[in-house]
C-alpha cells in the first residue's frame, strides 16, 4: 500500500529558528526551513522555506528546484541578466545548472521540491 502524506497550513506552519543565510550578499538575511518529505534514495526533498529581505546568490549546479511562492515577493536575476518578479501564487522551475541571484523584496515563504542532478 502506498502511504500518502498531507501537509496543512503551509503559510503558518512553524519552521523553527531562523539562522543567518550563508549566501546573503546584502541585508543580513536570516532563513528557516522544514523538510516535509524526502525520497528513500535521498535524491528528492520537499519542504517549506522562509527568508527575510535582502539579496543572495543561488547555484543549482547539483540539483534542480521547483518553487511555489506562498507569500512575499522576490526578484530573480538570471545569469544572462534577465530579471523576473514573483510573488504569492507564482511558481518557477530552476533547472539543473541554473545560477543567479535572488532579491527578497518582502519576506518570502515558498514550498520547494529539490531534485539531485
Amino acid at each position: 500500500m502506498i502511504d500518502l502524506a498531507c501537509f496543512a497550513d503551509l503559510a503558518t506552519m512553524d519552521l523553527g529558528p531562523f539562522t543567518p543565510k550563508p549566501t546573503s550578499i546584502e541585508g543580513g538575511q536570516v532563513e528557516a526551513s522544514v523538510t516535509l518529505s524526502t525520497t528513500a534514495d535521498g535524491r528528492t526533498e520537499i519542504g517549506v522555506w522562509e527568508c527575510t529581505e535582502g539579496r543572495f546568490t543561488a547555484d543549482r549546479s547539483a540539483s534542480s528546484e521547483f518553487c511555489h511562492f506562498i507569500s512575499g515577493e522576490v526578484e530573480m536575476t538570471h545569469a544572462d541578466g534577465r530579471r523576473q518578479r514573483l510573488g504569492a501564487g507564482d511558481a518557477i522551475n530552476l533547472p539543473l545548472g541554473w545560477r543567479g541571484e535572488w532579491r527578497v523584496i518582502s519576506r518570502v515563504r515558498k514550498l520547494y521540491v529539490i531534485s539531485a542532478g
